[in-house]
């Protein structure tokens, strides 16, 4: 148990990239901030949508019913 509580601290370390995965890590970089940048002007977009129906007095969708049982004839099945 003295043993684990005793765990020896190793010196940090900085890896050095080299051209390759410098860019990698730019390119990387690159896509997360594109990506972000698209959900936040699809949020925009949608609470400016959703703002001018509400300032339309519009509902966004139609008040359906819903049933797991259509108005109709059951389907006839085939015996096994």
């Amino acid at each position: 148990m003295e043993e684990n509580s005793e765990q020896k601290q190793l010196p940090f370390e900085i890896e050095q990239l080299g051209v390759k995965g410098y860019f990698l890590e730019l390119i990387h970089g690159i896509g997360v901030m594109l990506g972000l940048g698209l959900l936040w002007g699809l949020e925009g977009v949608r609470n400016f949508w959703f703002r001018t129906l509400d300032h339309l007095n519009i509902k966004s969708r139609p008040n359906r019913r819903a049933s797991a049982f259509p108005p109709g004839s059951p389907r006839r099945r085939k015996a096994a």
